[in-house]
């Protein structure tokens, strides 16, 4: 079904207006970011929730994590929350495998990977749901000196990142940016080097629009070459300090790392700047592909609506509707149903990250509230 209409767009837009100004990794934001769950929020009573939550995966949420979990734990002394940011598919992995009670992805369990089948297995008395949990725009960045307002078209993007187009000055990019003054300069294409659902997102948006001659894959395909850097994180590192180069990252990492951001043309050919209202545009588009509790979601990444960035990602918590020990269960719960609250969702202003429409907001808190 369709996001919520303009109400929501605009609910979005004016967080992300405020998510814009960026912030220090695992800071904690503007003064509203550190308020502390309730129990009518799904904080939990800190006299009687305790235990260790184990999580791991998407490096993507790791600071709308860090802020959820310095929130709850503020108001539940007796919960320890260990997540470790080891990307998306190491973290689904981990959760198939049994060693942690959640994983953080930035893309649902994959059909032609059997993740479905295999969460399940691992769930036994219950079904594994995906739970998107807050939107990240991604955003193409670059280290060129000296030029601005860089516009990209989804073809020169997909040359760029195929080893095709090698330098600054190609004819593609000229076209692209005919009043630019081009550099000869080398250009160094930087993916992630492990498995990545913000990769998976990407090479979706490249295959939707640009002709990627590769399945779209949390792993980055060897045949497209570049340089790799792990985590989100080391891609905004390696992009600060290398000259020349290009990547893709979420939002709030470029922000962080003040990173110059490239315009990116749509569906229509608009070259649309990435902005609070543009990626909601986007946002708006999606709709639920999963059943019941699970909340799997389509983004149209070829959007032809007028001024919408067509590069946005959904980072999603996957964990056991049913299934969980006991133990993991409450706490899981209690944890989930404090991020999916006002509370929580107001946690991630501040942080480059978008808290989700009001209309699948609802749909999310149900599905945690069926956790048991």
């Amino acid at each position: 079904m369709k996001y919520a209409g303009r109400l929501a767009v605009a609910a979005i837009a004016g967080v992300l207006s405020l998510a814009a100004c960026g912030t220090d990794n695992n800071s904690g934001g503007d003064s509203g970011a550190s308020t502390a769950p309730s129990t009518s929020t799904g904080g939990g009573d800190s006299t009687t929730l305790s235990g260790t939550i184990n999580a791991a995966g998407s490096s993507a949420q790791a600071n709308a994590i860090a802020e959820w979990k310095k929130a709850f734990q503020s108001q539940n002394s007796g919960v320890s929350i260990n997540y470790q940011p080891s990307g998306s598919g190491a973290g689904v992995q981990a959760f198939i495998q049994g060693t942690v009670a959640f994983a953080g992805s930035d893309s649902a369990l994959k059909d032609d990977k059997g993740e479905p089948a295999q969460a399940d297995a691992r769930c036994k008395t219950g079904k594994a749901i995906n739970l998107p949990m807050v939107i990240g725009p991604v955003a193409v960045v670059y280290n060129l000196p000296g030029v601005d307002n860089l516009q990209l078209s989804p073809a020169t993007i997909g040359g760029i990142f195929d080893s095709k187009i090698t330098k600054w000055d190609d004819a593609a990019i000229k076209k692209d940016n005919p009043d630019a003054q081009l550099p000869s300069t080398p250009i160094q294409a930087v993916h992630r080097s492990d498995e990545s659902g913000t990769s998976d997102n990407f090479t979706k948006f490249l295959k939707a629009t640009a002709g990627w001659p590769y399945e779209p894959a949390k792993a980055w395909p060897a045949e497209a070459k570049g340089q790799g850097a792990k985590g989100s994180d080391g891609i905004a590192q390696t992009v600060k300090s290398a000259e020349g180069s290009i990547s893709y990252v979420e939002l709030s990492f470029a922000e962080n790392s003040g990173l110059s951001k490239a315009k990116v043309a749509n569906g229509s050919g608009e070259f649309v700047e990435l902005t609070p209202e543009s990626a909601a545009k986007t946002v708006e588009a999606a709709e639920v592909k999963g059943t019941g509790n699970d909340l799997k979601l389509s983004i149209d990444y070829a959007t032809k609506a007028a001024g919408a960035y067509p590069i946005v990602l959904v980072t999603y918590e996957i964990t056991c509707e049913k299934g969980l020990s006991a133990e993991d269960s409450k706490l899981v719960k209690a944890f989930l149903k404090y991020t999916s609250s006002d509370a929580g969702q107001s946690a991630l202003t501040g942080l480059g990250y978008a808290p989700l429409p009001a209309s699948l907001l609802t749909k999310v808190q149900t599905a945690v509230e069926a956790i048991s």
